[in-house]
């Protein structure tokens, strides 16, 4: 079925075409659509529609169409997935041909004006056995598409590769471009809809961008800590200004170096006491003893006894001015040591909550270098307090100064740490919003790192990528074997020139005048363009009796414009093509004996397979692709049925094209009218469906416009067969309604005035009154199955309603 024309898709603004849509008019019984076949036959009354579908047919041989439609849009498929539209009416690569009144009007001019000439065409000559053997030897490399063999063979199997080769790398393709769409925004799981990446707008581009990013050995995947920083950095908020810390002034150099001159500071009493010299304890108790008796008390507050006269004065002179200005430096320095230590817990205080939590784990750290550090200062700063008291203590007696190591400088530095962290901070809340931005693509790129490390992603863009280069391959092989068949149709095209003999052409149209329709005296002559050369071409003149012919009838119009298209068929475009082809009404103005030798001419010159020899074996194959026929007489579909192949439903199909006021549609044929093609069955199953149509429905408009016509004729037979005797003045109307004067009176009045308008034109502007055709119908089928309820049974089984 390779190249067939499957259906006519869309129809609009071609004449009676108006929106016509093939999916939802031409199905069948069970509503699957239904498509063309190899054998198609189409029925429809006369300005139906047929001309107008050849037509469409024919641009697509001819590669334009009618400037008399304004707007036309119509839509053809074929088999294989080519398409061909009003826009693009060459591109399916078919070889078609189309008899229709276009066809007569270009070809043969003659018959709107009998002075022009016929169109010549060129078949095959008979005089060069050589050169016919040369052709028939590359006719057989050529091949068939239907066998399958010879170079259209091997394009056939080349063209199947390519597209299987397609068809694998686009599934491929459309397989992993799914995977990405439903990373990319399928609702629920998509990046699209993740409000951690924040991207409304993310899709197919955009992840495919991300991809390319992740891809470049310069990306880093990120840690686990890393996703957690970042979704940490996204949770924050802004946070308030996070004022200096205050400074440190430490003290401690200054109080180490106070403590060492005073603790190594050497003093000595002017009349020193050698006891208390020797007895630091001793001489702290008298020292404070003193404080409590001198101008105070003149007996012993310990003992009661009085106290001596010249004992302020011995203390005195043991402990001096200097003595106790160095006591009173010591007791200083212990004072500033103490301030220094209680200073110490608020120099630096640490709040978490101050700062974002990326700085967490820094502030971690440096509270707990603080604690440590300032722990160690307090330790030092007691020291010094230690040995400060003991030389207070034992004021006589200098001591070497033990300076703790100084940690002022580790201090400082947690200090500028911690400044540095809170500048940090302080500007992370002027950048938030970009750091933040900048955490979502990472988290995208580390999210889009992840999805194509699960899907592989590598290894399917390498399985594409190989089925890539597969399709270029079967690509290149299907174009090799296309150019092959080219060249070899171009040469057996070249040698076919060399053999073409125009004046043959009309040879074969007389053959069918004569030999078909016995028309002796009327054929068609090849004369010479220029009288006596040959090589100027031919131009073809109708004859009769060897003269000139004049004044045809319609009817011979008519057959030799049939006869010319049929021996056009074996042109040297034509002949060996298989060509498509379309027959519009070919049996206009015939009469019954010259219907029949249409369909003989047809099925033998057409349908039936044409014989060839193949390695000294005769062999056979068909002479079209496809072929369409349309007619409107009944007589002539009632032959269409005998063609080989009309009654296999795989290869025939059969359509009917009506046409309701100004607006035609195709469908199916119906059972009857395919089944058992009489008119008769027609006309029946017209009355039926007025009897059964709904009145104000417009879809039946044209059953009760045209019930007139149909019921007259329609009772003329019926009535003829019913009552076949000859009677003067026999009313059959009245035999056959009985003593049912009214109904026999309306139906009088129906068929003689709704179908003929001759003497009372007025009726055919007057509205047509559809109660009275309904109730007249029912009147005739309720006679029918009273007066022969068999063969009204059988009538309604041929028009598919059964029995009721």
């Amino acid at each position: 079925m390779s190249g067939h024309i499957k259906k006519i898709d869309s129809i609009k603004g071609v004449a009676v075409y108006d929106d016509f849509q093939w999916s939802s008019s031409v199905r069948d019984k069970g509503n699957n659509i239904a498509e063309f076949k190899s054998l198609n036959i189409l029925y429809g009354r006369n300005y139906s529609g047929k001309t107008t579908l050849s037509r469409i047919i024919r641009a697509l041989e001819t590669g334009c169409i009618s400037e008399k439609y304004s707007s036309p849009e119509f839509r053809v498929s074929f088999d294989g997935g080519s398409t061909a539209t009003q826009n693009s009416l060459s591109n399916h690569g078919q070889v078609i041909r189309v008899f229709n009144e276009d066809f007569v009007r270009d070809n043969l001019r003659f018959i709107v004006d009998d002075e022009q000439a016929i169109n010549s065409f060129a078949i095959l000559g008979e005089d060069n056995t050589k050169l016919e053997e040369e052709i028939e030897k590359h006719e057989t490399e050529l091949g068939s598409e239907e066998n399958k063999s010879g170079l259209l063979g091997d394009l056939l199997g080349a063209e199947e590769s390519f597209k299987k080769a397609r068809k694998d790398h686009r599934d491929k393709s459309s397989e992993l471009e799914g995977k990405l769409r439903d990373k990319a925004n399928k609702s629920g799981s998509g990046i699209k809809h993740n409000k951690t990446f924040g991207d409304a707008n993310y899709n197919v581009s955009k992840i495919k961008t991300d991809i390319s990013a992740v891809s470049k050995e310069t990306y880093a995947p990120l840690t686990d800590e890393q996703v957690g920083k970042f979704h940490d950095l996204l949770r924050e908020e802004p946070k308030p200004e996070i004022p200096e810390s205050t400074t440190f002034n430490l003290q401690y150099s200054v109080i180490a170096s106070k403590a060492k001159e005073l603790v190594e500071k050497k003093i000595q009493a002017s009349e020193p006491i050698q006891e208390l010299l020797n007895d630091a304890t001793l001489a702290t108790w008298v020292r404070t003893g003193r404080e409590h008796h001198q101008h105070k008390r003149d007996k012993c507050a310990f003992c009661g006894s009085d106290l001596p006269e010249d004992l302020w004065q011995k203390l005195d002179k043991h402990f001096n001015q200097e003595s106790e200005a160095l006591r009173r430096a010591l007791e200083t320095l212990l004072g500033s040591i103490e301030g220094e230590r209680s200073r110490v817990p608020n120099l630096l205080k640490v709040k978490n909550s101050d700062f974002y939590s990326n700085y967490t784990a820094d502030l971690d750290s440096l509270t707990e270098q603080w604690l440590t550090l300032s722990t160690s200062y307090i330790d030092s700063l007691d020291s010094i307090k230690e040995q400060i008291e003991r030389r207070r203590d034992d004021i006589f007696t200098p001591l070497e100064f033990n300076a703790p190591e100084s940690i002022e400088k580790d201090l400082k530095a947690v200090r500028d740490l911690y400044e540095k962290l809170r500048s940090e901070s302080n500007n992370l809340t002027a950048s938030l919003s970009s750091d933040q931005s900048e955490a979502r693509e990472a988290l995208r790129l580390h999210e889009v790192f992840t999805f194509i490390t699960d899907i592989k992603y590598e290894e399917e863009r390498t399985a594409i990528e190989s089925l890539s280069e597969a399709v270029g391959s079967a690509e290149e092989a299907r174009d090799s074997a296309k150019e092959k068949v080219d060249k070899k149709r171009e040469r057996i095209s070249e040698l076919k020139s060399q053999l073409k003999d125009e004046s043959k052409g009309a040879d074969r149209v007389n053959d069918y005048l004569n030999n078909f329709f016995g028309h002796q005296n009327l054929s068609l002559k090849a004369i010479e363009a220029v009288p006596g050369d040959s090589s100027s071409g031919y131009r073809f003149e109708v004859t009769r009796d060897d003269k000139k012919a004049y004044h045809l009838s319609e009817g011979e119009c008519s057959l030799i414009a049939f006869c010319y298209f049929m021996a056009k068929l074996d042109d040297i475009e034509t002949k060996g093509n298989q060509p498509i082809i379309w027959i519009d009404d070919p049996i206009s103005s015939l009469d019954a004996n010259h219907i029949f030798f249409v369909y003989s001419l047809i099925n033998s010159e057409i349908v039936a397979p044409e014989k060839y020899e193949d390695g000294g074996e005769i062999k056979e194959r068909d002479r079209f692709k496809q072929l369409f026929i349309s007619t409107h007489n009944l007589d002539f579909l009632k032959y269409l049925k005998r063609l080989p192949g009309a009654l296999n439903k795989n290869k025939s199909q059969y359509f009917i094209i009506n046409r309701t006021d100004q607006v035609s549609d195709i469908t199916l044929m119906p059972r009857y009218l395919k089944d058992y093609v009489t008119e008769f069955n027609f006309l029946f199953h017209q009355i039926y469906k007025c009897a059964h149509a709904q009145v104000d429905g417009d879809e039946n408009h044209d059953c009760y416009y045209n019930f007139g016509n149909n019921a007259r004729k329609f009772l003329e037979a019926f009535l003829y067969y019913k009552y076949p005797n000859a009677v003067e003045k026999d009313d059959k109307l009245t035999r056959f309604f009985g003593d049912d004067a009214l109904a026999a009176s309306l139906t009088d009045r129906i068929n003689n005035e709704f179908s003929h308008l001759a003497g009372i034109f007025e009726r055919s502007v007057l509205p047509i009154d559809v109660p009275e055709m309904k109730t007249t119908a029912s009147f005739i089928l309720r006679k029918i199955e009273e007066k022969d309820p068999d063969q009204y049974s059988a009538l309604l089984q041929s028009i598919g309603e059964g029995h009721g």
